[in-house]
Formats: structure tokens, C-alpha cells, sequence
């Protein structure tokens, strides 16, 4: 069951990673369990539109793995079944939550990706481009020329390692999704808001930047600006995922938005922005993708309205000065 405004849905497609992670908290441990940027925002994203899901996974990944998706309905025609072992990712998490160490990345068949998009995928009106090498990206471009919108996110990786690639990416889509510390080394400027204008110089409408546990900020090219913080939670078990999660809420609410009015306000870039964070602290209440897989449109629209009421400032306030 998905969030709704009225009867239209829009189709979302996301090109990105079904790895097989292990993952060790202070809280505790998974061994073998599904994960990877597409499917963290497939399952976020599947709570408010369908979702076309991009990938390619190995011969030793256990099909089971992908019983969360098949749940939610995410489409998987666009997963390619490869001769290798399976993209897998281990990390262990310091008391602090905010800090990790890699244990092991091992590529498999992720080194050999080609997209090859069906055609239902090829029509989606939003497509996000999760993180992965910045060419593979512009192949799903490439495949998707009448999209709507078209969001990517990045990582510190792709920036030191391809930035001109990356750079000719930026400069193809419309929203741009990245870390506070990604901000500042790609445009190499240690102010914030310096920093993401020059991104936008290079083509991109919009920028999301991702604060951790401290929320998220929107930036366009007009000068609007937005804060929004992070969902206040009494247990966080593992923040795995959280980022891509954040891009499926916030993408899944503009795709619903933009389904009903045919047109997307600052309103809907800033209720979004909420949805993302939602959905980004829901992803780390349990270990891998096990909340998210089992959330209900009630429980997002209760933290909705939790968030907006601790936020909000009243009429009262608003004419409040100092002496």
C-alpha cells in the first residue's frame, strides 16, 4: 500500500547496488544480509510510488535475499543476473554511530555492470541514479531522455577518484543528493552554501545535502534555502543505509506531488525534505533493510505529523523581537 494524495502514481526507477553486507554495531550483528544503495531506496520509495529497480546481482546470491522487495512490489525485470560472486560490503560501527570503519568491499559482478533498462524502467518520470561509477550513470541517462526529473548521489570515492566524469554527470540532472563532507571536497570550498552554488553552477536545479544525524538542507538556484532536521529516535541499532533510504522518502513524496498537481512548489521540496529524514530514521532502527521492509503508511504519517508539530513555530512567535 502506497502513501497517496489521489488516484495518479508516477513511476521511479533506480540504477544502484543489491549487495550482501555484514555489519556490526555496538548494538549488534548481521551476517549475510541484503543491502546495497538500490534496494535501501527502493524499499523507502516503494511506501509512495512504484519503483523500477536497476541493478545486477551474482550467482551466489541467495534469491531469498529479495523477498522485502518482491513484498513491496518493487519491479526487479531490470536486475541482471551475472556469472560471479555478488557485490558484498562489511563495516563495523563505532559507539558514536557516526563513524565506521570498512572491513571489506568486494566488487564481483558490480565490476563488470552494464545497465540494459526494460522498457518500463526506460519510462519512469523520476530516476535516481544511486551511487555508483559516475559513466555507469550517465548510461541510465542516456536510456532515460524523457524523465522528468533525474537525481543523483556520489560518494568521496568517485570525487577524488573521477571527477570529470562526475563533473559531466552533475551537469545532466536536475537534483543533486550528497553529503556535507562530498559537498565541500568536490567544490572545494569550506562554506557550505558557497560550496553547493557552485555544484548548481554546473547544471543541477537543486541540491540535498545530507547532515547525518543532524537532518538535511535543500538549496536552489534561486537562493532558496531549508533546513530540516533529523527525526529524534530513542534506539538506533544501525545507521546502514540511512542516506539512501533519506533519497527514497524524499524522491517517493516529489513523485506523488508531482503526480497530483502536475508541478512541483518549494512546499513540496521542503515537505519532502521531512519525508526523507522519516524514512532515513526509520532505516536505523534495525539492523540492514528489516524496518523498512515492514513499515506502514500510518506509522510514516504519525512521524509526519511529530515532526512538523516539534518543529513548528506558532503565529505568535512569529512577531516575537527583541527589545
Amino acid at each position: 500500500m502506497m502513501l497517496q494524495f489521489g488516484g495518479v502514481t508516477m513511476t521511479i526507477t533506480v540504477a544502484g547496488t543489491i549487495g550482501i553486507d555484514t555489519i556490526i554495531t555496538p548494538f549488534g550483528r548481521a551476517d549475510a544480509v541484503l543491502g546495497g544503495s538500490a534496494s535501501y531506496f527502493a524499499l523507502a520509495a516503494s511506501y509512495f510510488a512504484p519503483v523500477q529497480l536497476v541493478a545486477t546481482v551474482g550467482d551466489d546470491l541467495d534469491a531469498t535475499l529479495l523477498n522485502p522487495l518482491e513484498r513491496r512490489g518493487v519491479a526487479l525485470t531490470g536486475v541482471s543476473h551475472a556469472t560471479g560472486p555478488n557485490f558484498r560490503w562489511g563495516g563495523t560501527y563505532h559507539l558514536d554511530l557516526n563513524t565506521r570503519d570498512t572491513l571489506f568491499t568486494e566488487l564481483g559482478v558490480l565490476a563488470e555492470f552494464d545497465p540494459v533498462l526494460p522498457p518500463a524502467a526506460r519510462a519512469a518520470e523520476i530516476v535516481f541514479l544511486a551511487n555508483l561509477q559516475p559513466d555507469i550513470q550517465a548510461r541510465v541517462i542516456d536510456q532515460t531522455p524523457n524523465a522528468t526529473l533525474h537525481a543523483l548521489d556520489t560518494m568521496n570515492f568517485w570525487i577524488s577518484g573521477m571527477r570529470d566524469e562526475l563533473t559531466r554527470t552533475l551537469a545532466r540532472v536536475d537534483i543533486v543528493i550528497m553529503a556535507e563532507d562530498e559537498v565541500r571536497q568536490f567544490a572545494d570550498r569550506a562554506n557550505l552554501r558557497a560550496a553547493a552554488r557552485a555544484i548548481m553552477d554546473l547544471g543541477p536545479k537543486v541540491i540535498v545535502i545530507k547532515l547525518g544525524s543532524y537532518g538535511a538542507l535543500l538549496l536552489d538556484h534561486t537562493g532558496h534555502y531549508f533546513a530540516a532536521p533529523a527525526f529524534p529516535l530513542d534506539d538506533v541499532r544501525d545507521p546502514t543505509g540511512a542516506g539512501d533510504a533519506f533519497a527514497g522518502g524524499f524522491l517517493g513524496y516529489l513523485a506523488q506531488a508531482l503526480a497530483n498537481q502536475g508541478a512541483l512548489t518549494m512546499t513540496d521540496y521542503r515537505r519532502a525534505l521531512l519525508h526523507g529524514n522519516i524514512l532515513g530514521a526509520f532505516a536505523c532502527e534495525n539492523f540492514g533493510v528489516e524496518r523498512l521492509a515492514v513499515l506502514t503508511n500510518t506509522e510514516i504519517t504519525a512521524r509526519y505529523r511529530e515532526l512538523i508539530e516539534f518543529t513548528h513555530i506558532g503565529a505568535s512567535d512569529a512577531t516575537f523581537a527583541l527589545a
